[in-house]
């Protein structure tokens, strides 16, 4: 017998709810209706529409959350699937006491990507997730801190332009940041010429870092992504210190599949996790590669490492990346991967790289 009859009292808010209760949020754990995550029930004749406030735009699980809900309210005797109807908004919040430090104004959460060693292809990964996190809704920021060897005005299509100057009624300068593919973004790239070495120590790329995180404008974010050095010298240290004032939300390593590339990731993860830095997970770029003329997968740089150190962390592998000729041209042109519909372009892969990330920042903030 369904939750409502035909001859009954009228199908109410109470009634929806009541079948939504049995709706697990898969992640989080506890019923969507507990968690306060059912928004804007409206009821007229026999539809039903309401709203689910997802924790991120990226939610993975949004398809599996919608089909659970229709099926539950169909359950209600006399509402047809075809009557249900779930709209879908985000709130991306930041813990209780994360922002209790000097935060950056407006900023939800502040993720670092990392690598243990260069040429792994960490800010092409760093570039695509924040892309992706765009298209998904979020509204998103990218901080390039690889001072020595920034690329990310490159790889965004944004090479020649500077940011602008504000200044505020206190008095302070502010700067306004780069807008391209949805996103906002700083760089030393947009401050000097790209033939101008960068011949800094440690004490200045900090008081840099500083600036881009409090004397730019950022406005309101839901996720900083921040590009961050290689290796785990006294720069990537002094830097992920420094970040720790801000309520660094966690960090993600960027890894090949080879063996002596995991090697080093395991000593950039032990970094973190000395400083106190969440671990967010493991995304293996290059993971293999398909030849375009036979379909025949490569693996050109091995295979199971990134899964095995996974393990071995106890972190999630959020993602694999394999190797297209698409991605690399889409860096060299300033057209990021996850905005090409060609296929060796792996958007998809990057798109759910990108979802796994935003939902194990649900996972860490809102468990």
């Amino acid at each position: 017998m369904g939750l409502f009859s035909r001859g009954s009292s009228k199908l109410s808010q109470d009634i929806i709810l009541k079948a939504l209760s049995t709706v697990q949020e898969p992640e989080l754990g506890g019923d969507l209706v507990s968690r306060r995550m059912i928004k804007n029930v409206r009821i007229d004749g026999e539809r039903v529409s309401f709203t689910v406030e997802l924790t991120t735009p990226a939610c993975p699980l949004k398809d599996q959350i919608q089909s659970e809900c229709i099926e539950a309210v169909a359950r209600i005797a006399g509402v047809a699937p075809e009557h249900i109807t779930v709209e879908f908004d985000a709130q991306v919040r930041t813990r209780g006491g994360a922002l209790d430090k000097a935060a950056i104004p407006g900023v939800s959460h502040v993720i670092a990507v990392s690598a243990g060693k260069g040429g792994v292809g960490k800010s092409t990964v760093a570039t695509n997730l924040a892309v992706a996190l765009a298209q998904e809704g979020a509204a998103v920021g990218l901080l390039d801190a690889d001072v020595y060897g920034p690329s990310i005005p490159l790889m965004m299509g944004a090479v020649g332009q500077h940011p602008s100057a504000e200044s505020r009624p206190d008095g302070q300068q502010m700067m306004i940041p780069v807008e391209a593919h949805g996103l906002k973004m700083i760089s030393i790239g947009f401050l000097v010429d790209e033939s101008q070495p960068v011949i800094w120590r440690g004490p200045m790329v900090s008081q840099l870092l500083r600036q881009f995180l409090y004397q730019v404008d950022w406005g309101e974010l839901d996720y900083l992504i921040i590009d961050m050095p290689p290796g785990t010298g006294d720069i990537a240290l002094t830097l992920t210190q420094s970040l720790q004032n801000v309520g660094l939300t966690g960090a993600v390593t960027v890894t090949t599949p080879q063996d002596v590339a995991a090697i080093d990731v395991l000593k950039s993860m032990e970094m973190f996790r000395k400083l106190n830095v969440p671990l967010l997970g493991l995304i293996e770029n290059m993971a293999y590669f398909i030849a375009p003329d036979t379909g025949t997968r490569y693996d050109i740089f091995g295979n199971g490492a990134a899964a095995r150190l996974a393990d071995r962390l106890d972190v999630p592998l959020l993602g694999q990346i394999p190797l297209g000729i698409s991605i690399r041209e889409g860096g060299d042109s300033g057209r990021p991967a996850v905005t090409s519909d060609m296929p060796d372009a792996y958007a998809d892969a990057f798109r759910e790289a990108a979802r796994q990330l935003a939902a194990r920042v649900s996972v860490i903030e809102y468990a």
